[in-house]
Parts: structure tokens; C-alpha cells; sequence
């Protein structure tokens, strides 16, 4: 049995439907992040796929590197806020950070 890019999108939709499911369910701000690295990476497996099974060229492969770049940017920001909102609010739920006016 070979890999088709049926099987590519199968992946990339069930780890998209587990990413959603973790930012909609989850109040901690740590495991919404990993829900939006989880859309992400289901973004990357989308291009990476259509780029292969479409005349081999490697215009989706560089935009899955600026994604993976994109990522680690969003990653480092947003741990760097969460870190900041713990030291002052003592949580990390966001349904109990309400307002950033302090």
C-alpha cells in the first residue's frame, strides 16, 4: 500500500481538528499555545504534501520553513507574555486574566 495524499490529509485534518479542540477547550494559556503549534504544524504537513504530489516543485517547502519560522517566533513572544502574567497574577488561566491594564 503506498502513501497518497489522502493519507496526508487525513493527518494534517485530524491534528488541525485536535489543535481547535485545544484552544477552544483549554483555559491554560500554556496549552492553548500547543494547540495553535498543533494548527500549525497541520499547515505545514497541507503544503508540504501538495507541494510533493504537485509537479515536485519546492514552493511548498518553503513556505512550511517561514511557517516552522513563524512558530518559533510565536512561541518565544508568547511564553515570554505567559511568564510575565504569572509573575504578576500568580496563573496562568485565562478565563482569571481578564484585563491587562496593570
Amino acid at each position: 500500500m503506498t502513501v497518497g495524499l489522502t493519507h496526508y490529509l487525513v493527518l494534517s485534518a485530524f491534528l488541525f481538528t485536535l489543535g481547535i479542540l485545544a484552544v477552544a477547550t483549554r483555559r491554560n494559556a500554556i496549552l492553548m499555545l500547543m494547540g495553535v503549534e498543533l494548527i500549525l504544524n497541520a499547515a505545514n504537513i497541507n503544503l508540504v504534501a501538495f507541494s510533493r504530489f504537485q509537479a515536485m516543485n519546492l514552493d511548498g517547502h518553503v513556505a512550511a520553513v517561514f511557517v516552522i519560522i513563524l512558530a518559533a517566533a510565536e512561541a518565544a513572544v508568547a511564553l515570554a507574555i505567559v511568564l510575565q502574567i504569572y509573575r504578576q497574577h500568580q496563573t496562568v488561566n485565562a478565563d482569571t486574566i481578564d484585563t491587562l491594564k496593570e
